[in-house]
């Protein structure tokens, strides 16, 4: 996987992260979100698990606020770029933080994918190369130095031996323990109980208030007594939250495996929270991800199919908590997303979606807070419950019940000839009303509405590899191949032939 440079947002407000989140097309400009936090004290605790390249801080925040928060990461973590972010124009204000060596300054107001990218490009110019890897003479005096060095990111002579006489066994692996309901952890109750258990020879990697990452080496003939031992150990100190990475043998993967092996393994806790123990040998595997056609879930969704709309959304979310395709952050995201197309397709489509459109703040938040999956999934149902209620009561309406009858006749019939004339007359309308009518409502003509419906259809049997594109053309209701081809060519960007190429690749 193509690595790419790691990124922390923190901001106490949960609208501003989320569009932070929506403004750049992270993973193709070669960034990653490692995490997000709401102050710095969150936002130090995620930096010593995931040790971002780019902090994106607030500078008001409660807490520990984005002047106390820079501070404290160039002191621990001078390597880390910071961009802060203000409401405030006054340069003093901000002053101070220039001087801990901020990267970037953005105002809020000013905020945007552009500005925001080329911000996070100039703090890469002050990173090492995207492997992040530095060249060490001295070889480090302690087998914790060692350790040390190896999860900042460095690499370095060093002469096996040493490695050799602190870790005699052959094996190592990485155990993953975490207070539950965010109580501290008590850290010297759990070393001496890993201490008792004979062969593991625990080492702390990684450790805060509420866990702890160890190191653990072992010979692979007492692998299976050692998991025992753990459950052991787990049922025994039920508080707390455990995680086994797969085994290595070279020392100097620990800090990819860390990040490429235990954190997602840790991840599916979100989908699995029941699981006290999560061992990697235990768990099932991620499968391939099926991606959600958003540009189809929009067009079904504009064609007020929403039944339709909605299952195929539901069907996808259902498959990626039960394949855990994404990590948390990502589903989060996904969730949020949906929520701020539905609010504006709703009004866009002329649905009285007021009181939605206030409270998609609301939802966002508590997306972004929820602790497991399924808790996601309920705020997303409640949602979209809110959102059938907005559309039964415009179909309610004895004009609208009308006009979606022509819809549905539309759906049902748009392989056949259909004119504003003849749909007015069948369903009892004044042609020019019924004109106005639509296009004050839907916000484009009857015609154009028929087109997309055709057009949409057309896409799905251009699919099919099967058919002919001139025989589509006729099946969508176009005598005439070379105008279906304009038409689709204008709505769809792309000539039928390209966009079966491009539904292939």
């Amino acid at each position: 996987m193509k690595e790419r440079y790691k990124v922390l947002i923190v901001d106490d407000e949960a609208l501003i992260r989320q569009g932070i989140k929506h403004y750049v097309n992270w993973e193709q400009e070669g960034f990653q979100i490692v995490g997000e936090a709401a102050n710095g004290q969150e936002a130090m605790e995620i930096i010593q698990q995931t040790e971002p390249n780019i902090v994106l801080t607030d500078i008001v925040m409660p807490v520990i606020d984005g002047e106390e928060l820079t501070k404290m990461i160039k002191k621990d973590y001078p390597h880390i770029q910071v961009i802060i972010l203000s409401s405030f124009s006054d340069f003093d204000y901000v002053r101070s933080t220039f001087q801990s060596g901020v990267s970037d300054y953005i105002l809020k107001p000013k905020l945007d994918g552009e500005e925001l990218l080329a911000a996070l490009k100039r703090a890469t110019l002050s990173l090492p190369s995207i492997d992040f890897t530095k060249q060490i003479i001295e070889e480090p005096a302690t087998i914790d130095q060692f350790i040390e060095n190896i999860m900042s990111g460095y690499l370095f002579e060093y002469d096996d031996s040493f490695v050799r006489a602190a870790f005699p066994e052959e094996y190592f692996s990485l155990l993953h323990i975490e207070s539950d309901n965010h109580n501290e952890l008590n850290f010297v109750q759990v070393k001496g109980t890993l201490e008792s258990i004979p062969f593991i020879h625990p080492v702390p990697v990684i450790q805060n208030s509420f866990a702890v990452t160890f190191l653990t080496h072992f010979h692979p003939y007492n692998h299976s007594v050692i998991s025992q031992k753990l459950k052991e150990a787990a049922r025994e100190l039920n508080q707390y939250r455990w995680t086994l990475g797969e085994p290595f043998q070279d020392l100097k993967e620990i800090k990819q495996n860390y990040e490429e092996r235990l954190l997602p393994l840790k991840g599916l806790r979100f989908y699995l929270p029941e699981k006290m123990v999560l061992f990697y040998n235990e768990t099932p595997k991620r499968t391939s991800e099926k991606l959600f056609d958003l540009n189809r879930f929009i067009d079904v969704f504009k064609s007020e199919q929403f039944n339709k709309a909605f299952n195929y959304l539901k069907e996808h979310v259902n498959e990626v908590v039960h394949h855990y395709w994404k990590d948390e952050n990502e589903f989060k995201a996904f969730l949020g997303n949906i929520v701020f197309n539905v609010t504006v397709l709703l009004g866009n489509l002329q649905y009285d979606n007021k009181q939605l459109d206030e409270e998609k703040y609301q939802y966002f938040t508590e997306i972004n807070e929820a602790n497991t999956a399924m808790e996601a999934v309920e705020l997303l149902d409640v949602f979209l419950h809110k959102v059938n209620e907005v559309i039964e009561k415009k179909e309610n309406d004895p004009l609208q019940s009308n006009i979606q009858k022509l819809l549905n006749y539309i759906d049902t019939h748009y392989a056949e000839p259909l004119t504003l004339t003849d749909l007015a007359n069948h369903f009892h309308f004044n042609p020019t009303y019924l004109s106005t009518y639509f296009s004050a409502n839907y916000r484009i003509g009857l015609n154009e509405y028929i087109n997309e419906i055709r057009i949409t259809k057309a896409k799905e049997l251009l699919e099919k590899q099967n058919i002919s594109i001139s025989k589509i053309s006729g099946m969508v209701g176009y005598s005439d191949h070379s105008y279906f081809c304009k038409v689709f060519k204008k709505r769809a960007g792309m000539s039928p032939s390209n966009y079966r190429k491009s539904s292939i690749t």
